[in-house]
């Protein structure tokens, strides 16, 4: 959503002390979509700061195709500010959607699924597959680890069969209209949530 409001202009004297703010951003102004909390400071202070937040789910996507949906999935990973986003593949990708909210990130990339499930063991995250397939549970009915990596294939090809037999389950999002899937982006989004439902808004 565009807001015509978003930003702020430089900020009058005196300037706020601190490492956190960026000079050229107090004299010229922040136009950059941050929250209030945020704006002035530099992008190295604000990724350090949700550092002291993030949750401990992870995000992966398979980027065999230079899918353009990958820059929403990276912008919702951001929103609900995730430990994590992983890129399994073509190390290249469409950043646009981002809206430069990787910059916030930490973006691993993985040249296979090999690699990226060695990564995983390292990091003591457990696979679980977005998709429709058959054999996907329902994620109403769901308990998402709170400990695990949320995988999502590209539009269209969805996931390939190796990462769905590395994945220790598959779990779709239930629909109710004639379309066979949601896209992929709009899929994260909803998987997000519902892992944060369980885990962080219930505390």
């Amino acid at each position: 959503m565009n807001d015509p409001l978003v930003g702020v202009p430089p900020h009058p004297q005196p300037w706020p002390s601190g490492l956190q703010y960026d000079p050229e951003l107090l004299e010229n102004g922040d136009s950059r979509n941050v929250i209030d909390k945020y704006r002035y400071w530099t992008v190295e202070a604000i990724k350090a700061d949700l550092d002291n937040t993030r949750s401990s789910v992870h995000v992966a996507i398979e980027n065999w195709q230079h899918d353009m949906n990958i820059g929403t999935i990276v912008r919702n990973a951001n929103a609900f500010n995730v430990a994590g986003v992983h890129i399994i593949g073509k190390r290249h990708w469409n950043k646009r959607g981002a809206m430069v909210t990787d910059l916030y990130m930490h973006v691993e990339h993985h040249a296979t699924v090999e690699a990226f499930t060695k990564r995983m063991g390292e990091l003591g995250k457990r696979i679980i597959a977005i998709d429709n397939l058959p054999g996907a549970v329902g994620l109403a009915d769901t308990d998402l680890p709170k400990q695990c990596v949320l995988v999502f294939g590209g539009e269209g090809p969805g996931l390939s069969d190796e990462m769905i037999a590395v994945s220790e389950r598959m779990v779709m999002i239930e629909q109710f209209g004639s379309t066979r899937s949601v896209n992929v982006g709009v899929a994260s989004g909803i998987v997000l949530y519902a892992w944060n439902a369980q885990h962080v808004l219930k505390r």
